[in-house]
């Protein structure tokens, strides 16, 4: 068998910021208990992991006792959550990727200026939820590019002043084609500064799609509700590579695979190098292999804590 290893792959810089972030909390915390709101990243072996070191992982902020400490994840919150921390006096420490916290600026700064925005993602996303709080009755959510010729504006937009925000983590090709679809029914529609998903998720698609091609089959490493993840194995099969979506190594069936294949493996952007190596392992437990770590771009992007 042969393993084509990608890269970029796994960690993204928001994500390692956001782990470095909760890291340092827990070391700092004594005897002071840690809370997160929802996962701080979508990736099952990394909230495993803190949940060990005594973490506890929240859906609501009613379950943070007053003045408890409550860490916000890499997929930002809406200003009501901000403001129901500070009327329950909690200690937040604000984990927000900042290419999400860019588009919440983006998103206040277009509403502020009469602007009506098509939020382009996936509904119930956290990190969509928290977009949409910043300026929710300026904004109109669009999943996709089939919901477009339904969409009915509101009476306060003006049609001349539209634009549009995407969720960071979709696929390149889905967001464009929606996009498309919004400026073919309403042609004022306006590009914003930045338009498009992250470097990661574009690197890390571009990675795939380049590379697809050479191989029998694909081997994404990412837990199923990471959003990135997910978008990688779609790439993977729009590209008519079988593609499979695995948590970790316990989840690789050998009976998918056969010696001569080429399988190339990725990992999501809020999946553990550790974890990829484990699968890797795996695999080779399974089918002596020879081994290309394939670079198609450099990523050496960081956030500070």
């Amino acid at each position: 068998m042969k393993l084509i290893l990608v890269k970029p792959r796994g960690f993204c810089a928001g994500v390692n910021r956001a782990v470095q972030m909760l890291t340092r909390a827990c070391a700092e915390s004594g005897e002071t208990q840690i809370y997160v709101l929802h996962e701080i990243v979508h990736n099952s072996w990394v909230v495993e992991g803190f949940r060990r070191r005594g973490v506890l992982f929240v859906e609501s902020l009613d379950s943070v006792p007053e003045g408890g400490t409550v860490l916000f994840s890499a997929h930002g919150v809406s200003p009501a959550v901000r403001l129901q921390a500070a009327g329950r006096n909690l200690k937040t420490v604000d984990a927000t990727c900042p290419l999400v916290a860019s588009l919440h600026r983006l998103a206040r700064r277009f509403a502020a200026e009469g602007w009506h925005i098509f939020l382009i993602g996936h509904k119930g996303h956290q990190e969509v939820t928290g977009t949409l709080g910043e300026a929710p009755e300026r904004m109109t959510l669009v999943s996709s590019a089939a919901e477009v010729p339904a969409l009915v504006l509101p009476g306060t937009a003006d049609p001349d002043r539209l634009t549009y925000l995407t969720q960071t983590t979709l696929s390149e090709e889905g967001w464009r084609e929606t996009v498309a679809a919004l400026r073919a029914r309403f042609p004022a529609l306006a590009d914003p500064p930045g338009a498009g998903v992250c470097f990661a998720t574009r690197n890390r698609q571009e990675a795939v799609r380049r590379v697809a091609p050479e191989a029998d089959a694909l081997l994404v490493v990412g837990s199923a509700n990471s959003s990135n993840s997910r978008r990688l194995a779609e790439l993977g099969e729009k590209s008519a590579v079988p593609s499979f979506l695995i948590n970790g190594p316990d989840d690789i069936d050998p009976a998918r695979f056969s010696p001569e294949m080429t399988l190339l493996m990725t990992a999501g952007a809020s999946a553990p190098e550790e974890v990829f190596q484990k699968c890797v392992e795996k695999l080779v437990s399974f089918f002596p292999a020879e081994i290309e770590e394939r670079a198609v771009c450099e990523e050496n992007v960081s956030f500070s804590c």
